[in-house]
């Protein structure tokens, strides 16, 4: 191929990725991954920021995981500092998959309890890759502050976290199972249950855990009564 031929197919791949169809962007991010090239991180990278197509962004991912870590992890890191909420939690989502450790001091605790579920979500995804060995447990106990948050779908999501980064979540999964809220204790208790029996499943981790909160609150009830006698 002559310089002249890549120089138009490098173009016609950036044009791909602005079109309206997304069959047509879904390509060319294929083809920027097929074909690696310095001229795509940026372009890949402030793609990932507004695309809606949820294919295309994970094609997104995979291009920008095919170029060079050290042209790409900048970038990202920029992008979760500065950007809008879908661009964040997109480069948190590549960083994840890229693996790159320079990423880990950017995971604060503010980070990992964004208010927007979809960037805390990705964060604590990151987290659990990115983590060193030594500060599993105070990530542990960031993650386990946050039990209760959200519907299922996020409480799914810190529950795999958790359970990700092994026995060493275990003392702050185990405190939470005591705390004053129905909500907390009983996600508390669905994720140990999910770590103890993977195959039950959470929806059956949770009504579970329903059940043991239920029956605790009807114990506590019965002993306050009888103290009162």
């Amino acid at each position: 191929m002559t310089a002249s031929e890549q120089d138009t197919g490098t173009a016609r791949i950036l044009r791909g990725l602005e079109d309206g169809r997304a069959s047509v962007r879904l390509r060319a991010a294929l083809a920027a991954g097929t074909a690696p090239d310095p001229g795509f991180v940026g372009r890949l990278v402030e793609r990932c920021a507004v695309e809606p197509e949820f294919s295309v962004r994970e094609m997104l991912t995979w291009a920008l995981t095919r170029h060079p870590a050290s042209s790409v992890v900048p970038l990202l890191l920029a992008e979760v500092r500065f950007s809008g909420a879908q661009a964040r939690s997109q480069a948190l989502h590549t960083l994840s998959k890229i693996g790159d450790r320079r990423a880990w001091p950017l995971l604060t605790p503010a980070l990992l309890s964004d208010p927007d579920d979809e960037v805390a979500r990705s964060a604590w995804r990151a987290a659990v890759v990115l983590v060193p060995e030594d500060e599993k447990p105070e990530l542990a106990a960031v993650l386990a502050a946050q039990l209760g948050r959200g519907g299922r779908e996020t409480q799914l999501s810190l529950s795999r976290a958790l359970i990700a980064l092994g026995e060493t979540m275990l003392p702050a999964v185990r405190a939470a199972t005591g705390d004053g809220d129905p909500r907390v204790r009983g996600h508390a208790i669905a994720t140990e249950r999910l770590w103890r029996d993977p195959d039950a499943g959470f929806e059956f981790a949770v009504e579970e855990a329903k059940r043991a909160v239920a029956l605790g609150g009807a114990a506590q009830e019965g002993e306050e009564d009888r103290a009162d006698r």
